[in-house]
């Protein structure tokens, strides 16, 4: 298998819609080739949370939009992964901070990591600088639709692991908004995705 600098790890789990946003992937791939020199493998992978293959992934993508409750073999590979260094980005589809998804995933890293482990984190956090430079999270057509919550929300939260990143939690549903074909990016004025190539970028330690 030709080795590569970054492939794409979906999340499956038992309880919950975890095959959503079905185009955002390739197109969030298409980003790191024509903004990086990163080696990526353009094909996104499927990998069952309770299944050890995912603790060898560079970056994993859990989203959803119905109920997280993670078995045991699920919470206990979650919990490795992060706490081993490894990269989670978790987006609520709901974009609803008293949603079914957002309520039982806090519940669970609570569970996992205690109840203040999942925090704000600031929009000077080098997150926003590491490739391109934003002033915070940017926002949704989602958000400013007034679906969900009908709240913009002007924060990412995380669980940090000494110091760094180990799960990036959204509610502004970045995967609805990232997912369309690739091809059609050359209608923005400026491309949207370019906040998942800082994701990845720092996931991968930039």
């Amino acid at each position: 298998m030709p080795a590569y600098d970054f492939y794409f790890t979906r999340l499956t789990y038992e309880s919950g819609d975890w095959d959503v946003d079905i185009r955002m992937p390739s197109n969030v791939l298409n980003s790191l080739v024509e903004y990086t020199t990163l080696k990526v493998d353009t094909v996104e992978r499927i990998v069952a949370l309770s299944d050890p293959k995912m603790l060898e992934a560079p970056f994993c993508y859990l989203a959803g939009h119905k109920l997280v409750q993670f078995t045991a073999a699920e919470r206990n590979n979650f919990e490795r992964y992060v706490k081993g260094g490894g990269f989670v980005f978790v987006d609520d589809c709901n974009h609803d901070i008293d949603g079914l998804f957002a309520k039982s995933f806090e519940a669970e890293m609570a569970r996992i990591f205690g109840a203040r482990a999942l925090h704000r984190i600031p929009n000077t956090h080098p997150l926003y600088s590491c490739f391109f430079r934003f002033d915070g999270p940017p926002n949704t057509g989602m958000e400013l639709n007034g679906w969900g919550d009908d709240l913009v929300h002007e924060y990412l939260q995380a669980i940090e692991v000494k110091g760094r990143i180990g799960v990036l939690y959204s509610n502004k549903d970045y995967g609805c908004e990232w997912d369309y074909d690739f091809r059609n990016k050359r209608w923005l004025a400026v491309d949207n995705t370019r906040f998942a190539v800082n994701i990845i970028q720092y996931a991968l330690g930039a």
